[in-house]
């Protein structure tokens, strides 16, 4: 276990997040999710966690267990479709994730996923997180049109499959 791990936790306190994504910032990206949600039938979320808790930290948890975890606890998972996609941002140790659930995961090619990770790092390195974001949900919105498109959608939605606020852990 390295010590920066712990050390970046320390230096990195929560309202740096709130600096980044800030009320209007979280909005955008609010308004961004709802914006594409009438192409496709899937559920994009998107989360900022400021670091791995203590508890994870001594399991050596990775990003990517974190996401994992992530998505579980925000219940991306819980579509009909098993069509949901979690962007995660671990701020302290500057790592980007996104899961996809079984059902979207196996049609879209690693290099797709990798591609949309590339773009939103991109405008994070530039301080663009609102811009970042935005791009990445846009990305992401577009392969679940081409893989799940609105015409399959069943016409009546429920508020618990659709959630598209962004959360802060």
């Amino acid at each position: 276990m390295t010590v920066a791990r712990w050390i970046r936790p320390l230096l990195t306190p929560p309202w740096r997040i709130r600096l980044a994504f800030s009320q209007r910032t979280l909005a955008a990206i609010e308004a961004a999710i709802a914006r594409v949600e009438p192409s496709h039938t899937g559920r994009i979320r998107f989360a900022v966690e400021t670091a791995v808790p203590s508890a994870s930290r001594w399991r050596r948890a990775s990003s990517r267990t974190r996401a994992l975890e992530a998505f579980s606890s925000l219940r991306v998972w819980d579509t009909e479709r098993n069509n949901g996609v979690l962007i995660y941002v671990l701020w302290a140790e500057r790592r980007l994730e996104i899961v996809a659930d079984r059902g979207f995961g196996q049609r879209v090619r690693p290099s797709e996923w990798e591609a949309v990770c590339r773009l939103i790092e991109g405008y994070f390195r530039e301080g663009r997180f609102r811009d970042g974001a935005i791009a990445g949900i846009d990305a992401v919105g577009a392969l679940l049109a081409r893989h799940y498109p609105s015409a399959e959608a069943s016409a009546g939605r429920t508020a618990t499959e659709r959630p598209g606020q962004p959360a802060l852990l």
